[in-house]
């Protein structure tokens, strides 16, 4: 059982990351059937790398766990929703959606640094993501900038194949965390281990350029003061046809209290 700190929940706190080992370790045979029944029958959602040059197959898909049944064993852990509450500082953990990305052997494309927060139509304090590989991880481990939750205004969202602007609006460009001297936190995984992150940190990872593959599990849930709130344009996930107004809790029927 992953066993969480006053420390882990300080450090979430002050840093927007912290590591939590062993935290998916009981569904990693479960989460990797998972991922091969995703990669056989892809969603709306799912996208490959398909710019000039690259090389090796980057795959992601969102918003499955309620058709992919070995997903819903894993948003439904008790476990998981505890530690988010724990981290977050939240009563309560409400589901948002689930996100699977694998970069397979030879896999040149970079996931780009990116807040997720600007892409949503969710905001506030109370958010986590768990990021999980299934496979051990080295240099494509996902690299975070400490801090960077707390910056006063979002980063440009863009589109990663096209680098584009996602939509316009009052946000800060997207920096180049190396070359700015930010502190990067990244890790060596092992399956089932977990990176923890606020939906506002800046985050982002390499290509996989070793010879094994490179297979992850992310979890996005909200807290007490999470809302939805409109953005200039169209958002990531969509959920097209959802109903709510601005400053509304989300949708229990379509995301579901876990605690």
């Amino acid at each position: 059982m992953a066993r969480v700190t006053d420390e882990d929940a300080a450090t979430y706190q002050a840093d927007g990351v912290v590591l939590i080992r062993g935290l998916f370790a009981d569904h990693i045979e479960t989460l990797r059937a998972g991922i091969a029944r995703n990669m056989a029958d892809p969603g709306p959602y799912a996208s490959t790398n398909d710019r000039a040059g690259d090389t090796g197959l980057f795959f992601d898909d969102y918003c499955n766990w309620d058709r992919i049944p070995e997903f819903q064993p894993v948003v439904r852990d008790p476990q998981v929703a505890e530690v988010a509450a724990t981290l977050m500082g939240s009563q309560s953990v409400q589901m948002f959606h689930d996100h699977v990305l694998v970069k397979e052997p030879g896999t040149s494309m970079a996931t780009p640094w990116h807040q997720d927060a600007p892409y949503y139509f969710v905001q506030g304090q109370h958010t986590i993501s768990f990021w999980s590989p299934l496979d051990p991880v080295r240099a494509a481990s996902l690299r975070c900038v400490a801090g960077s939750h707390l910056w006063p205004k979002d980063v440009l969202p863009t589109r990663w194949a096209s680098e584009t602007a996602f939509f316009e609006g009052d946000y800060m460009p997207v920096p180049d965390p190396e070359a700015e001297g930010m502190r990067i936190v990244e890790y060596e995984m092992e399956p089932g281990d977990a990176v923890a992150f606020h939906f506002r940190t800046l985050h982002g990872a390499r290509g996989n350029h070793s010879d094994a593959r490179r297979r992850a599990f992310s979890l996005r849930l909200v807290g007490d003061d999470a809302r939805y709130v409109t953005r200039p344009g169209p958002t990531s996930p969509p959920f097209p046809g959802h109903g709510m107004q601005a400053g509304q809790r989300l949708r229990e029927d379509w995301f579901p209290i876990l605690c």
